[in-house]
């Protein structure tokens, strides 16, 4: 059997995300004395703080390894999207994403300006190409797609602002992340379902 461009995107997106989530959780059981509120995610892949840097096996292989396949999934999702419809912005968004997610992956905190701007580009045009999605999509889809990528943005700036709600570093930055990650899931099984039920015509290539 075979499967359009667009279902193939959607299995990746969906496959992708769910292994980085379960990766991200496994390796949080793993690390010694892991704090969800305080240390930074990417500190699963690296702990560095002006004392030094720290890497805990076999957390970092597994953060590492989850979050730059999520990224590459995402990236070849988008081509294979670009093939198949004629929205443009949404996908380069994506690709960009998934090109700073495979960035923290190949590059811990001890690469500590390669780290951060691929940090910036996933968190940041993950919550756009959320929004963005809404463009290509139907029915009820496209108004979660914006919530969860408004959250994200509105999560990354106080972070940045060192605003953590009571959260924490930690804690803030999973709130950039888990609705971008819940987004991606929900669209990858939203691309796997019959296009007439899913993509606008103005959307799809003739």
């Amino acid at each position: 059997m075979s499967y359009s461009n667009r279902t193939v995107a959607g299995a990746l997106l969906f496959s992708g995300m769910v292994i980085f989530i379960i990766g991200l959780n496994v390796a949080e059981e793993l690390y010694p004395g892991y704090s969800v509120s305080m240390n930074y995610i990417s500190d699963l892949g690296a702990t560095c703080r002006d004392s030094g840097c720290q890497v805990f096996q076999p957390s970092s292989t597994i953060f590492n390894t989850s979050v730059f396949v999520a990224g590459l999934f995402s990236v070849i999702a988008s081509y294979l999207l670009w093939l198949e419809l004629r929205t443009r912005l949404f996908l380069v968004l994506l690709a960009l994403a998934g090109i700073g997610a495979m960035g923290v992956g190949l590059f811990p905190e001890y690469h500590i300006y390669l780290h951060y701007a691929s940090a910036f580009l996933a968190f940041i045009f993950g919550g756009i190409a959320a929004i963005a999605a809404s463009t290509v999509e139907r029915s009820l889809m496209r108004y979660f797609s914006i919530l969860m990528g408004i959250m994200t943005l509105v999560a990354f700036v106080l972070s940045v602002s060192h605003n953590h709600m009571g959260l924490g570093p930690g804690g803030m930055e999973r709130m950039i992340l888990y609705p971008f990650a819940l987004w991606a899931v929900g669209f990858g099984g939203y691309l796997m379902q019959p296009c007439e039920e899913t993509l606008p015509a103005s959307a799809a290539r003739k």
